[in-house]
């Protein structure tokens, strides 16, 4: 008997949990599903007859031409519905630049439909041009520039490997022996000797049969006082490649051999 009351009454606790989860089902009210307008507003670049879908693909274009998102433009919080995001609002800085950019896009490729070309097939230029994935559109060295100028060495070269881990394969960024030869070059000729050894050194590890990159790393550990350094890496640079005449000089220099 008393199984059977303590049954009934599970029962019972059950169908009351039933009742209430499907009166709140009832009562809330259902997401409001995001719709792109048939007539956009406040469109100041774009055409002010743009059709829903072709605002759509433009938009999602500037996105991922850019690597951003929704509230990189416009008003509204990350993660939260599109329903309640205020895109007619100009209140973000962010937008005005969108905007002007767009006008630069289109009188480049004004200029380049002007231009005659020994090709028949003409190249117009977009977004993803110059952004590849990026806000904003500079090179490595350029990054790793900025980087350095306000918060020193250790987080550049932190900035690089995330720079490096994120967008290698992406084409994003120039991540060739060039863009670490002339960030670290740059260091040296500014006087900052042991800091252009730093990344000059990542780029031979990254780069192991560049004579250039060997030649360039014995102009650091040189200009740093570190003879034996700068010779070993001359020398190297010769192994990898025998017409080097800089390794070629600068190493005569150093073991005094004359000219």
């Amino acid at each position: 008997m008393n199984l059977r009351r303590r049954v009934g009454s599970f029962a019972i606790v059950v169908a009351t949990l039933a009742v209430a989860v499907a009166a709140t089902a009832r009562v809330a009210p259902a997401q409001q599903r995001f719709e792109w307008p048939e007539k956009a507003k406040n469109l100041k670049v774009l055409p002010k007859n743009t059709p829903k879908e072709k605002l759509s693909a433009t938009m999602i274009g500037f996105t991922r031409a850019l690597g951003v998102r929704c509230p990189f433009c416009h008003v509204g919080q990350e993660g939260q519905p599109l329903t309640t995001y205020d895109f007619v609002s100009d209140q973000k800085p962010t937008k005005d630049v969108a905007r002007r950019m767009v006008k630069m896009v289109a009188n480049i490729n004004r200029d380049l439909s002007k231009m005659k070309f020994p090709e028949p097939k003409r190249v117009t230029v977009a977004c993803v041009t110059c952004h590849r994935g990026r806000p904003r559109p500079l090179t490595l060295a350029e990054e790793l520039a900025s980087v350095y100028e306000s918060a020193g060495i250790d987080s550049t070269v932190a900035r690089y490997n995330t720079l490096r881990d994120r967008f290698y394969s992406s084409g994003s960024y120039d991540f060739s022996e060039r863009s670490l030869n002339e960030f670290g070059m740059s260091l040296l000729a500014e006087g900052h000797s042991p800091d252009a050894i730093r990344i000059l050194s990542i780029n031979v590890e990254q780069n192991p049969k560049s004579s250039f990159a060997y030649s360039n790393l014995g102009n650091a550990c040189a200009a740093a006082g570190q003879k034996d350094l700068a010779i070993q890496n001359y020398e190297k640079a010769l192994e990898l490649d025998p017409r080097n005449r800089e390794a070629e000089q600068k190493l005569k220099e150093l073991r005094g051999v004359a000219k």
